[in-house]
């Protein structure tokens, strides 16, 4: 699997501070045995994360994993960016990332990721803390290998 990452922060894309998220994001990746062919660090500016998801798709990434900008401030636009790119949201991800990071964090009600398809690519908006990002990654793990089948056209069993 082909795996792009991308890191919506203002503070992180001007180096401000570092970023963890999207190292985190690449370490899980590695143990899954998925290949990261691109990374990039955006600020919070819709335009900008559209423009780096559809060319993240375009180089062939199949799963395109984000990290931050799912939250509720003004600057949080990563869904509504996903939103005008998307062909189809696939609501069960977003709903079992809520659901199964409230028994972590009462908190979680606040996030706003999701999962979408945009061309032929499957790609899931995961909180900006580090360990929130890899906790609802393996919240929705088991549906991933088979929904970039579906994203990609290929035949799959039931």
């Amino acid at each position: 699997m082909n795996v792009g990452i991308i890191t919506v922060s203002d503070r992180a894309s001007t180096g401000e501070y570092e970023d963890h998220g999207g190292p985190a994001l690449q370490a899980e990746s590695g143990k899954r045995g998925w290949h990261v062919l691109a990374d990039a660090i955006v600020p919070d500016d819709k335009e900008r994360i559209k423009e780096v998801i559809l060319a993240f798709e375009a180089q062939g990434c199949n799963l395109i994993l984000t990290t931050g900008g799912t939250g509720i401030t003004e600057r949080d636009v990563t869904p509504e960016a996903l939103r005008e790119i998307m062909r189809v949201e696939i609501d069960g991800f977003g709903e079992l990332m809520r659901m199964r990071s409230v028994d972590i964090t009462p908190n979680a009600i606040l996030s706003r990721g999701l999962a979408a398809v945009v061309g032929n690519s499957l790609v899931i908006t995961l909180p900006g803390k580090p360990q929130g990002a890899v906790e609802c990654l393996e919240f929705v793990e088991g549906a991933i290998a088979h929904t970039v089948k579906l994203c990609a056209g290929a035949p799959t069993s039931c």
